[in-house]
């Protein structure tokens, strides 16, 4: 398990996954497991966006989410063009690091919480990281690497049965999935707290079943001009304008498909054939 993988190791992994990769498009989008040698590369994405945004190191990496590798299911989106990484997200079976710290930082019991959002039943996923590195955010791109991690969650979290999602949110994360359409409620009533070098996190929870339709809801508010929405563009003017077609756009996309399936593969969560066994 590594954070920090070299350069050419990173580009010796892409390269392949990007020959074997059915889609010919310039970005694609792969869900891997812990084991999966991608898992590295995505280890070593969600290290470089932690370390310029929070400065947590490969080390400050390892000991927060070491624990909970083995249940991990890693995003990795890859560059055709590049020939390497653009971003990379990670979920965690069964609540993971949320469920596990929650209770202490916002001050309710685990029971309190199950009980406030009904997560006795139906298996639940802790929305860990998601991120886009630098040379791709701003611009058409890096809307494109986001979409695409954010749609490669949605097919994996339909194929694995989830019915519940938690997060602990850093406040633009947040922001930026409230204006997709994603509408997280504050875990048991809780308020934000200073979290692995954000100022301001959330504790968050939907129902999973949730989101596509209110992606599909966001993305008609938003094309309707006047109309509310849920989240918050800040822009002024023109500017304002085109966040919000952008936003239709996307959250359209990620809610349908459209334009993305073609590019995703769920290679973690394929079925396996056992092993013949010999006589």
């Amino acid at each position: 398990m590594s954070y920090s993988l070299s350069f050419s190791e990173v580009s010796l992994l892409s390269a392949a996954a990007l020959d074997a990769h059915p889609s010919a498009g310039r970005f694609v989008a792969l869900a891997v497991g812990p084991s999966d040698p991608l898992a590295g590369v995505a280890r070593t994405v969600e290290r470089q966006v932690f370390e310029q945004t929070f400065g947590n190191d490969a080390d400050e990496m390892a000991a927060e989410y070491g624990p909970y590798e083995e249940n991990s299911l890693f995003f990795l989106v890859l560059d055709r063009r590049t020939g390497m990484p653009a971003g990379a997200g990670r979920v965690i079976d069964g609540g993971g690091k949320t469920l596990d710290e929650a209770p202490d930082l916002i001050g309710k019991d685990l029971s309190e919480i199950v009980a406030a959002h009904r997560m006795h039943d139906g298996r639940i996923w802790d929305f860990a990281t998601v991120g886009v590195l630098p040379a791709y955010r701003g611009g058409k791109s890096g809307l494109m690497v986001s979409s695409l991690l954010y749609r490669t969650f949605l097919k994996a979290g339909h194929r694995a049965g989830v019915r519940h999602l938690v997060a602990l949110l850093d406040h633009r994360a947040h922001r930026n999935l409230a204006l997709l359409g994603v509408q997280f409620v504050p875990m048991a009533g809780s308020a934000p707290f200073a979290y692995l070098g954000s100022p301001s996190t959330m504790a968050l929870h939907v129902p999973f079943a949730d989101i596509e339709p209110s992606l599909a809801r966001q993305s008609r508010l938003l094309r309707r001009l006047g109309a509310p929405f849920s989240g918050e563009i800040r822009a002024k003017g023109l500017r304002r304008l085109v966040i919000r077609r952008l936003g239709a756009k996307i959250s359209h996309q990620v809610s349908t498909g459209s334009g993305l399936d073609a590019h995703i593969t769920l290679p973690g969560l394929e079925r396996r054939r056992p092993l013949a066994k010999h006589a």
